[in-house]
């Protein structure tokens, strides 16, 4: 059983920049593949970032964030972090952190564990 808990979000103003971390409870946190999502109200789940288990880094983004936003893990601390610069209003919705032992699973969102989420909110 792995235990996700999300934390860093708030209330930005269009242009600016937030990092949400996530602190995950598994014993083997390396052997993990990480991801994020988000929720909209009124919309469905969206996959924003995905990287592989391991020390290797390797990093996959939806099409929206692209260029804006960056995940990063650090096995020691058993973290994973979304890096959020040029926010905009859009970008408003509770943010998923979720963990998998396989990465496509990430990125087809399907993974077996998943945190409660924490709103950001961006003003224009």
């Amino acid at each position: 059983q792995v235990q996700l808990v999300e934390s860093g979000g708030g209330l930005v103003q269009a242009g600016a920049s937030l990092r949400l971390s996530c602190a995950a409870s598994a014993r083997t946190f390396s052997s993990y593949a990480m991801g994020w999502f988000r929720q909209a109200p009124g919309k469905e789940r969206e996959f924003i970032a995905a990287i592989k288990r391991g020390g290797g880094g390797s990093t996959y983004y939806g099409d929206s964030v692209k260029g804006r936003f960056t995940i990063s893990r650090d096995n020691a601390k058993n973290t994973v972090d979304l890096q959020m610069n040029s926010l905009k209003p859009e970008d408003t919705a509770l943010y998923y952190c979720a963990a998998d032992h396989t990465f496509h699973s990430i990125v087809v969102m399907t993974p077996q564990y998943w945190g409660q989420g924490t709103q950001v909110t961006v003003s224009s």
